[in-house]
């Protein structure tokens, strides 16, 4: 941790390669979305999921094709967590009790000798799923909002609140974009669910106090160093938290990998989010949050003066 002890990097000379970085992940995760569509899991879509578990291995997409008409759709199927257990989900009207007897005898009839159990069994109406998706996206909202007014009100600047705001956006869309990227072929659970705008929320607290780390440094040296340009001003600030930004990063970083290895396959997709959370946070919090308030701050004062 030497590096750390007193730091001197010119973060803010690094500003076009991060947009650069930024931007092409941001363009990416915007491409993903629109071409392959969200992959809303059983919470926001509504229909019926189950999680069966085979005593000896099996071909999903031979399942797939297998079970296509007597189920009258085609259904989403999966391996989940190993190649003998898969997730199956279909939007049916059925009656869940009915779906899955009903899959279990063509089970028994594909793989005849090849035990099966069911470990789990869900179902949520259309209505409630519309009601889930739209309490999900204004919690989000919700927050991203009270997170403007609260650094506004706090740093006395507009250009704090965006810098914050864009910061936690582009966190939480790139891992929108991962997310839609990786359903279909992840090897465990990455649909879009209560658990993964839980870990949405959690990253924008995680990304936002490192964040505040930093503004709070700023505010402090800009009353120490009143003739300080405001640029050098940032990247002493920057250097100044870089310690404690770095050691709550690792061992943040630390505990959720540990969650998404032993916590078991429910957990993974949350885990998995708070992984790729923690990164980008503490990486907008340097690179992006900081650079665009240097760059609408000087902007903010060319134009008060013209």
């Amino acid at each position: 941790m030497r590096w750390f002890e007193s730091p001197n990097f010119d973060f803010i000379k690094a500003h076009n390669i991060a947009y650069f970085f930024s931007g092409t992940l941001i363009v990416v995760s915007i491409v993903a979305i629109l071409t392959m569509g969200l992959n809303y899991g059983i919470d926001f879509r509504g229909g019926q999921e189950f999680v069966f578990e085979f005593q000896e291995p099996v071909n999903v997409v031979e399942m797939r094709s297998e079970l296509a008409e007597p189920l009258g759709s085609v259904p989403e199927i999966k391996l989940f967590g190993s190649d003998r257990e898969i997730l199956l989900r279909i939007d049916t009207e059925e009656d869940v009790t009915q779906t899955r007897d009903l899959i279990l005898s063509n089970f028994a009839v594909m793989y005849p000798g090849n035990e099966v159990t069911v470990q789990k069994t869900d179902l949520v109406g259309p209505r409630f799923a519309e009601d889930l998706r739209r309490g999900a996206l204004y919690s989000i909202i919700f927050a991203l909002a009270v997170v403007f007014i609260y650094i506004f009100i706090r740093f006395k600047g507009w250009w704090f609140s965006a810098g914050a705001i864009a910061a936690l956006a582009h966190d939480v869309l790139i891992v929108l974009g991962v997310f839609t990227i990786m359903g279909e072929f992840a090897p465990f659970d990455v649909s879009i669910n209560q658990a993964l705008i839980a870990a949405f929320l959690t990253i924008v607290g995680y990304s936002l106090n490192d964040t505040v780390v930093v503004f709070d440094r700023i505010r402090e040296n800009s009353i120490i160093y009143k003739t300080m340009d405001f640029t050098d001003m940032i990247n002493k600030s920057l250097n100044d938290t870089l310690s404690r930004t770095v050691v709550t990063s690792v061992t943040t970083l630390f505990v959720v990998s540990v969650l998404f290895i032993f916590g078991g396959e429910v957990l993974k997709g949350f885990a998995f989010a708070l992984v790729i959370g923690v990164i980008l946070g503490t990486y907008s919090s340097l690179f992006v949050a900081s650079a665009l308030v240097v760059e609408l701050q000087k902007r903010a004062i060319a134009k008060a003066k013209s």
